[in-house]
């Protein structure tokens, strides 16, 4: 039943050219609220107006350069719908990061991101780097969420927040680079302070030995992961 694409968009770096990390993340929130745009917005510059539900699963790809290192963002898209909730736990195995996002003209969307945020804190990881993010910026005479409402419910929860329009291509670009570079400072925090464990270890006497460099590189690269 999962429909798996990728799509890869050309302004950008070749797509079999070597990653230094391959960055998986999900975007989330109820039926209808932009999502497939969002994405199609960010891989291929592309938006339809007739664009039709989500069935099952879809991802697309796109190759981004933080700090000097190439990375592939390998963004996952889903059905808002109850009934295609039965994938959830595998939608959001290995995610870094999550775009949680609702309509601006839509209450009701916005009302059922604490749904969203309980299945998050249930499927996802506790560092997983959560963008809330308010879509269709440019239908604000429609709007029912006010901007500020938004801003709260993110401080409180600890997210990042933006609005967005993916019809006018409004802070898409900036909200998925917000999400990438974030879990890029993450895994680079989180590669500093697993290769500092390496280096160091007491022996029995209790002396401290340092491994010399060369020994530790093997830890910096994940591996092989554009084979996947």
């Amino acid at each position: 039943m999962a429909n798996h694409y990728h799509r890869h968009h050309h302004r950008h770096q070749a797509f079999d050219e070597e990653c230094d990390y391959l960055f998986k993340a999900v975007l989330i929130g109820d039926s209808g609220v932009g999502k497939s745009n969002l994405l199609s917005r960010f891989a291929n510059d592309e938006f339809r107006l007739d664009s039709k539900p989500t069935i099952g699963v879809e991802f697309a790809y796109r190759n981004i350069k933080v700090d000097g290192k190439l990375i592939k963002a390998q963004i996952w898209d889903t059905a808002g719908q109850e009934r295609f909730r039965a994938i959830t736990s595998s939608y959001y195995r290995g995610a870094l990061g999550a775009m949680l996002v609702y309509d601006i003209t839509r209450k009701e969307t916005y009302d059922s991101l604490s749904k969203w945020l309980r299945e998050l804190r249930e499927y996802g990881d506790d560092d997983m780097v959560v963008i809330l993010v308010g879509n269709k910026s440019d239908l604000s005479d429609s709007r029912q969420v006010e901007e500020e409402e938004g801003k709260r419910l993110a401080e409180e929860e600890g997210l990042c927040f933006m609005e967005t329009s993916a019809l006018q291509n409004l802070n898409v670009e900036e909200a998925f680079l917000q999400m990438i570079t974030k879990i890029h400072d993450i895994t680079n925090q989180k590669t500093l302070e697993a290769n500092d464990n390496i280096a160091r270890y007491n022996v029995p006497s209790g002396k401290e030995i340092s491994l010399a460099d060369d020994e530790v590189t093997a830890t910096k690269q994940p591996t092989n992961c554009c084979s996947r």
